[in-house]
């Protein structure tokens, strides 16, 4: 064959499609296609089912930071499909989907986070987080996502996965370092954690059903934004923000699923605030006892290169506990 036929007959070969047969592996789940894995896969824990889900060989399961067998936690407890609460965060590149649902365990409601990493066909990491005894005020904002968590982003206002990333990981620089200018927050931004509405709430409220704080100094602080939140230190007391993965970013919709493990060790009774009218610290100790972890879940939702709306779930353990993903 002549130079100029090999070199057309290569051409042609690289504007054919590549099949699955041809590269010898399993193609890619597409965007469709992750979301209809975390569906599939919450249907097979109600099932308590595990031969209802593509679940790998080599396949690795934490629940609350805790490695479990194959099915061992949800797939025993998981007694009803996810409500009308259900966020999906589906990222084609890195093959891993979040889910963040209301669903019944144990015959009551609990709000469940859950990511999935898929793998040649199949789930290799499975992690859930189940946050339960949730309260009314908690319920009540827990039955439908915001629906600007739940908007597609125009053209115009949509951000690259890399940016997305990037604006995700940005948070926990500014919670570690008290100052919200590190991460690029939008004046409407509004974070819900478990369900409490924890900023941009009136500043003069009262709070039956919620989270039982009728402080002035806790109202005014509850009433800032996101970025203003960050630099009265009202965050002082977190220790070490670790096992930082942000790994999830779905351009469609502008959501960025974050994780992370917070470590408090409580050893201050309190807390210098900058800012607060007629409060100088925010008094801590008295309230928590004892040091503390708290392994998190946030999803942001950025557009516009700003972060508008974070949707949150957390669990307590004892401090320094392991993250469950310790070889």
């Amino acid at each position: 064959m002549t130079p100029l036929k090999l070199l057309l007959a290569a051409a042609v070969a690289a504007a054919l499609p590549a099949t699955a047969s041809a590269q010898g592996q399993i193609p890619d789940c597409d965007r469709a296609c992750l979301i209809k894995l975390a569906d599939d896969y919450t249907a097979a824990l109600v099932a308590h089912d595990p031969a209802k889900a593509p679940l790998a060989a080599n396949l690795v399961t934490v629940e609350n930071a805790k490695k479990i067998g194959r099915g061992e936690g949800l797939w025993r407890t998981a007694t009803a499909v996810p409500t009308e609460f259900k966020i999906h965060v589906a990222d084609p590149v890195s093959q891993q989907v979040g889910l963040l649902v209301m669903m019944q365990v144990e015959g009551k409601p609990a709000l469940v986070g859950i990511r999935l990493k898929r793998e040649g066909g199949r789930i290799v990491e499975a992690e859930h987080m189940v946050a339960g005894n949730l309260s009314e005020g908690q319920l009540a904002n827990l039955r439908t996502p915001r629906p600007a968590l739940m908007r597609e982003v125009p053209y115009e206002y949509a951000d690259s996965r890399g940016r997305l990333i990037w604006i995700g990981k940005s948070y926990y620089d500014s919670l570690d370092n008290n100052n919200g200018s590190q991460t690029p927050f939008a004046d409407d931004c509004e974070r819900r954690e478990n369900g409490f509405q924890t900023a941009r709430n009136p500043m003069v409220r009262t709070t039956p059903g919620g989270n039982g704080q009728t402080d002035p100094a806790f109202a005014f602080l509850g009433g800032l934004g996101c970025e203003a939140q960050m630099d009265t230190n009202m965050w002082e007391y977190i220790d070490t923000i670790e096992n930082r993965r942000v790994e999830i970013a779905d351009t469609v919709t502008g959501l960025v699923w974050g994780m992370s493990h917070f470590h408090h060790d409580m050893k201050e009774e309190r807390y210098r605030l900058l800012g607060v009218p007629g409060t100088e610290y925010r008094v801590i100790r008295a309230s928590t006892g004892a040091g503390f972890d708290m392994p998190a879940i946030h999803i942001y939702k950025v557009w516009g290169g700003q972060m508008h709306e974070i949707e949150a779930i957390g669990i307590v353990l004892p401090y320094m506990s392991p993250t469950g993903w310790e070889e």
